[in-house]
């Protein structure tokens, strides 16, 4: 992993991080715990948003605090606080033990001898990361944020059809201290943030009205994300108006089976549902089923299930650069590693934390534990699951170029899955009618409609390494209470055949 340009927050280190572990590990270990891990997090969340060039909310919080987490009598334990004292960690040490030893009496009541056991790990101490990027967005002044959206919303104003324009920025700095009992002790700093503006047009004679978004993905950069270094800001939105413009007098599509060609853009969120849940392993064994359902990937289908065609290679990867999910090591002390969900269209992996990873006979977490905040659990949460390009795969005009009559869909929009994370289907922000190898137009009202196996399975072109492009989102959803996450997802772009394609204003009329 290429090495970071900044070094951690002295701010943050210079809390009494390495005190207030010994204080909880050492009273938790007197108390009998056979493991125990203290964990003392500050996420610093910033958001900004306009409407029509003009501020229309700002937030700005902090959330400090600590958690020890224990096993003990076969059951976990958790407690969390804010009091930064070398007795109030030893006094949440405790309270996680009488909450361990009140949960193995339910079990017990229950029927159960299940019993929690970890995943072996070696030990990390004194470990330090820090995610890579150049300007922390924190140092940047307000003033300067709010001026760069409205003077974007104001350039989106300015073009002809354009009705409004919203505009919003959230940035993140988490920082986290993670220690427990077998001698690990961690201290990690990431940075993240997420930029995004819409146009909206409104046809005053119809009452017709659609709307168009930036395509730009959140990212784990700074402040250099936002000056052009790193993306075409400036022609996106000089585009966005043309785009909308088209959008607007687009004829709706006519439903049937198409092949689709499908930009990164809007794949991402594709992987996301279809294969970045469906492989997380505690949905696919029950675990998880509250929030968001189970999986249809069971376990017993691991080396045998058919995911998608032959050409179709997926990982789950905690090490890619700029990575919304990349890290150095999770919350449970595990370093980050890749490994391959999907191998040649063959299910072959999951995504563990260590209770699970020991539970369903893995050597070894695949470092999948967090928590978004030091009053939750870690629980089992999504890494980078992304879709390999082809080494010597074809460019995206020359996948549309083969394809006779299709549709080409870029950005995305709405979505719909069911609880097996089986049946879908997807919106897009454009969507072009391709005929004989050439982009006709576009098209509205189309949403693609699959199952995930057939879909996957229809995939008969993966781009080239030209077409990759690393998506994702902050707002990944999971657990009781909820917790959220951020995420991402690379793919390229791929061509599908013979893809159900539905009119969205038909089916709402039905």
């Amino acid at each position: 992993m290429p090495a970071a340009p900044h070094a951690l927050d002295e701010t943050f280190v210079a809390l009494p991080l390495r005190a207030l572990a010994d204080a909880a590990l050492a009273r938790a270990r007197a108390l009998g715990a056979v493991h125990a891990d203290f964990r003392l997090e500050r996420i610093r969340s910033a958001s900004w948003r306009l409407r029509d060039a003009r501020t229309a909310g700002t937030s700005d919080s902090t959330d400090l605090g600590y958690a020890v987490r224990v096993v003990h009598g076969g059951a976990w334990g958790f407690a969390s606080g804010v009091d930064l004292t070398m007795d109030a960690a030893a006094r949440v040490a405790a309270q996680a033990v009488a909450m361990a030893k009140l949960s193995a009496k339910v079990i017990k009541a229950a029927g159960s001898d299940e019993k929690v056991e970890l995943a072996a790990e070696p030990s990390y101490p004194d470990r330090t990361w820090v995610s890579a990027y150049e300007i922390n967005p924190f140092d940047v002044p307000d003033a300067d944020k709010t001026g760069l959206l409205a003077e974007w919303s104001s350039r989106l104003l300015a073009a002809e059809g354009v009705a409004h324009a919203d505009a919003s920025l959230l940035t993140v700095q988490e920082n986290k201290f993670y220690a427990d009992t077998t001698g690990t002790s961690t201290t990690q700093q990431r940075v993240r943030l997420h930029p995004q503006l819409t146009a909206v047009a409104v046809d005053a004679a119809s009452g017709d009205f659609d709307s168009m978004r930036t395509i730009a993905p959140p990212v784990g950069r700074g402040w250099e994300y936002l000056t052009g270094e790193h993306y075409d800001w400036d022609g996106e939105l000089a585009r966005i108006p043309e785009y909308l413009a088209e959008k607007m007098r687009a004829p709706s599509v006519e439903a049937g089976a198409y092949d689709l060609v499908v930009d990164p853009s809007n794949l991402w969120l594709t992987i996301h549902e279809s294969i970045g849940h469906a492989t997380e392993l505690d949905r696919a064994l029950g675990y998880e089923a509250a929030y968001a359902g189970t999986s249809f990937a069971t376990f017993d289908q691991l080396g045998k299930l058919a995911y998608g065609s032959e050409i179709m290679n997926v990982t789950g990867d905690r090490t890619a650069e700029h990575g919304l999910a990349t890290i150095g090591y999770d919350d449970e002390g595990v370093a980050a590693q890749s490994w391959d969900l999907i191998k040649d269209g063959t299910l072959v992996g999951y995504q563990l934390d260590r209770r699970i990873a020991k539970l369903t006979g893995f050597p070894r977490s695949n470092g999948c534990a967090y928590a978004d905040s030091p009053s939750h659990v870690p629980v089992q949460r999504m890494a980078n699951v992304s879709l390999r390009p082809a080494a010597d795969g074809p460019s995206t005009e020359e996948l549309i170029s083969g394809v006779e009559r299709g549709i080409y869909v870029v950005g995305d929009r709405s979505w719909s899955i069911d609880m097996q994370r089986y049946n879908f289907q997807f919106t897009q922000q454009r969507a072009y009618a391709i005929r004989n190898g050439r982009l006709a137009g576009q098209l509205r009202d189309a949403a693609y409609q699959a199952t995930t196996t057939d879909f996957w399975g229809s995939m008969t072109a993966v781009g080239g390494p030209e077409t990759y492009v690393l998506g994702g989102a902050f707002n990944c959803g999971k657990a009781q209470p909820g917790q959220v996450a951020a995420v991402s997802h690379g793919c390229p772009s791929a061509l599908f055949e013979g893809v159900n394609i539905l009119n969205t204003t038909q089916e709402a009329g039905r």
